[in-house]
């Protein structure tokens, strides 16, 4: 900036037509003035009803089920306990029911599942994470989880804190005709 400037906005230069400097031309005085009533009850009104909006929206989340994710190196001794017990009964409901079909084409692998239960050990939901490419292989595995059903109610240190529990196991169709979840 060269001498005898006075520091002034790009555009307060231009709309002033000055563009040697500003010290002449001040800009107009900014006054504030106190709201009014009107503006004060409406602002309260605004107020009151985000509120209330948050209000509503806080019930709503507080009604949400409490959710736990757990896969199979769950190192909390209240879900490996329960998680252990849910293998047991799924392998030995899924080797009892192993699909004829996958049987006689000669069909095995390995999928991906997650299982949530409620807190009465009735079935909320089914998800494939990782298909096996055998829709006979995955129809299977999602038949099993609703064949061992219902599954043992939470335990109080799992109820506690939580309403549905998601479990996350690789399950295995065997070439002996059993299935394995790991």
């Amino acid at each position: 900036m060269s001498a005898g400037r006075v520091n002034c906005p790009l555009g307060w230069l231009i709309l002033t037509g000055m563009m040697a400097g500003c010290a002449a031309v001040a800009p107009p005085a900014q006054t504030k003035t106190a709201p009014d009533a009107t503006e004060i009850e409406r602002q309260s009104l605004e107020i009151a009803r985000l509120e209330a909006q948050i209000n509503k929206d806080w019930e709503v989340y507080q009604k949400y089920p409490r959710r736990r994710f757990v896969g199979a190196r769950s190192q909390e001794y209240r879900f490996a306990r329960y998680m252990e017990d849910w293998r047991q009964k799924i392998e030995r409901v899924g080797t009892l029911n192993f699909p004829p079909a996958a049987r006689d084409q000669g069909l095995y692998g390995s999928l991906q599942l997650t299982v949530s239960i409620r807190a009465d050990g009735a079935v909320d939901s089914v998800e494939i994470n990782r298909s096996s490419g055998h829709k006979i292989l995955d129809d299977a595995a999602i038949r099993t989880v609703h064949l061992a059903a219902p599954y043992e109610p939470f335990p109080p240190d799992i109820a506690k804190d939580t309403d549905i529990l998601s479990i996350t196991r690789t399950w295995t169709f065997t070439r002996s005709d059993q299935v394995s979840a790991e």
